[in-house]
C-alpha cells in the first residue's frame, strides 16, 4: 500500500467505528417494520454464540436480487462438491429471508459484518472459510484486506461496474483500488464490465455471463398469474420494481388513459414503502386493492379495482404471469433500473426507461431480440404499453421473443462454480 492509501483506509476504518452506535439504532429503526433486522444484531459485529468452526465455503448476497441470483451458482457448487458446507450471509431481511432456502443441514446462515477492521477480523477467526464468494458489486475494503491476511481467497461473482459506478471508484481510488486488487478472481457479466472491472485494480477477471438467466420462475405462480388474467377479462399492465418518484409518475400520467383503462397492477421494489404507495394511489383517486389481503383465490372486489397494488414478497412470476407488458422500475427515475431478465422469462415483454446502466447488457440484448424497447418518459412508456395491448399478435410475438432471449443466455452458473471449484482446488 502506498501512504496515500494506507491514510485512506485509516480514514475509512475511523469514520466506521464512529458510525457504529448510529448503524445499531439504524437496525433497531428498520426493525418496527421488517422484524428481522433486529434478530442477532451482535452478528453485525463479529460477535456470534457458537464455537468457532472451520471448512465453509462462504457466500455473500446482500438483498433479494442477489440471494434469488445465487441460487443457481449455489446449485452448481453442491454438484461439483457434494460435501460442501455453505455460509451464507446478507445485508437485508428481504436477502435473509430468502436465503433460509437455499440451507442444507450442515450449512449456516448469518449477517455480514459491519466493515470495521475488528468486526471483521472476528468474522473471519469464527468460520475460517475455505474461500469467499461476494455476489456482483460487494466490495468492502475492510473484509478484503482481512480475507488477504488470512489467505482466504476472494471471488467477485457475478460481477458488474457501471460506468457512473466506476466514476465513482476513481474519486476514492486509494480505497477502492486496493480492495479491487485483493480478488483472486473476478467472474463478471459482460465483456464492458470486465473491462472497467480490470481498470480499477482487479486482476484475473474472466467473462461468464449473468446468473439470472439461469433462474426458472416458479411455475404455480405463473400459472397461478395467468389464471388470474383469463378471469378478469381485461388487459392488465405491471409497473414492475419500481422505486421511489417513480408511482407519482405513473399514476399521474394513469389518470389521463382514456376509461375503460386496463387493470394497472404496481409492485415496489421495497416492502417498506408498502403502505407509502397505497396512500399515493388513493389520493390520485384510484380504488384500490392490496394483494396480501386474499389467498389464491381472486376476491370479486379485487376485480373491479382500478389499482392493485403487489405488496407480496417472491411473487414477481405470479405479476408478470398476470400481465401482457410491464414498464421497467427504476428505469424512469434515474437509479439504474431493474432487472428485466425475469420478466423475459416469464414471456413479459418490458418498455423501459433510458436509465438502465444497472443492467446495461442484458437491456442492449432484450433491445436487440425484440424483447422489449426504451423510452424517454413515463408519459412514453405509459402511451407505448397501452399501444402494445391494443395490437395482440405482435404483442404475443414480443413474448414469444422475450422468453427466447431468456432461454439464449444461460449457463453462467455452471461456468462460474467450475472456476469457483479450480480455485477452492489449488488451496
Amino acid at each position: 500500500m502506498t501512504a496515500r492509501e494506507r491514510a485512506a483506509h485509516f480514514i475509512y476504518s475511523l469514520v466506521l467505528r464512529l458510525l457504529q452506535p448510529i448503524y445499531a439504532l439504524r437496525l433497531h429503526w428498520r426493525g418496527r417494520i421488517e422484524p428481522l433486522y433486529r434478530e442477532r444484531i451482535a452478528e453485525r459485529f463479529g460477535f456470534y454464540a457458537e464455537p468457532a468452526s472451520s471448512g465453509w465455503l462462504w457466500l455473500h448476497a446482500v438483498s433479494l436480487g442477489e440471494t434469488r441470483a445465487a441460487a443457481a451458482l449455489v446449485d452448481a457448487l453442491r454438484e461439483r462438491l457434494p460435501g460442501m458446507r455453505l455460509l451464507l450471509t446478507h445485508g437485508t431481511a428481504t436477502g435473509r429471508a430468502a436465503g433460509a432456502e437455499l440451507l442444507r443441514e450442515g450449512d449456516r446462515q448469518t449477517w455480514l459484518p459491519f466493515d470495521t477492521p475488528a468486526s471483521t477480523a472476528r468474522f473471519l477467526a469464527q468460520f475460517r472459510p475455505v474461500a469467499g464468494v461476494l455476489m456482483e458489486t460487494e466490495v468492502w475494503p475492510n473484509l478484503l484486506r482481512q480475507a488477504r491476511a488470512r489467505g482466504v481467497p476472494m471471488v467477485l461473482a457475478n460481477a458488474r461496474l457501471s460506468e457512473k459506478s466506476q466514476r465513482r471508484g476513481e474519486t476514492l481510488s486509494a480505497l477502492m483500488r486496493p480492495a479491487a486488487e485483493s480478488f483472486s478472481l473476478v467472474l463478471a457479466q459482460s465483456e464492458a464490465d470486465a473491462q472497467r472491472l480490470r481498470e480499477s485494480g482487479a486482476a484475473d477477471v474472466v467473462v461468464c455471463g449473468n446468473l439470472k438467466f439461469d433462474l426458472t420462475p416458479d411455475a404455480g405462480l405463473l400459472e397461478l398469474g395467468r389464471a388470474w388474467r383469463a378471469r378478469l377479462g381485461r388487459d392488465v399492465l405491471l409497473g414492475a420494481i419500481t422505486r421511489e418518484g417513480e408511482e407519482a409518475m405513473l399514476l399521474a400520467q394513469w389518470q389521463r388513459v382514456a376509461s375503460p383503462r386496463p387493470l394497472l397492477v404496481i409492485v415496489p421494489r421495497h416492502p417498506q414503502r408498502f403502505d407509502e404507495v397505497a396512500a399515493l394511489i388513493v389520493s390520485h383517486g384510484f380504488t384500490l386493492a392490496r394483494r396480501s389481503s386474499w389467498s389464491d383465490t381472486l376476491p370479486p372486489e379485487a376485480a373491479g379495482a382500478d389499482v392493485w397494488l403487489g405488496d407480496s414478497m417472491r411473487e414477481m412470476p405470479l405479476y408478470y404471469g398476470l400481465s401482457r407488458v410491464a414498464l421497467l422500475g427504476g428505469s424512469f427515475a434515474p437509479l439504474g433500473g431493474q432487472n428485466l431478465i425475469e420478466a423475459a422469462s416469464c414471456g413479459c415483454p418490458v418498455v423501459m426507461g433510458p436509465h438502465t446502466f444497472n443492467f446495461a447488457q442484458a437491456a442492449e440484448l432484450s433491445l436487440a431480440a425484440g424483447a422489449a424497447a426504451r423510452v424517454e418518459t413515463m408519459a412514453d412508456g405509459v402511451s407505448m404499453a397501452c399501444g402494445w395491448l391494443q395490437e395482440p399478435g405482435p404483442l404475443a410475438e414480443r413474448a414469444r421473443h422475450a422468453i427466447a432471449f431468456a432461454a439464449q443466455h444461460r449457463g453462467a452458473a455452471q461456468r462460474m462454480a467450475e472456476r469457483i471449484v479450480a480455485l477452492v482446488a489449488r488451496r
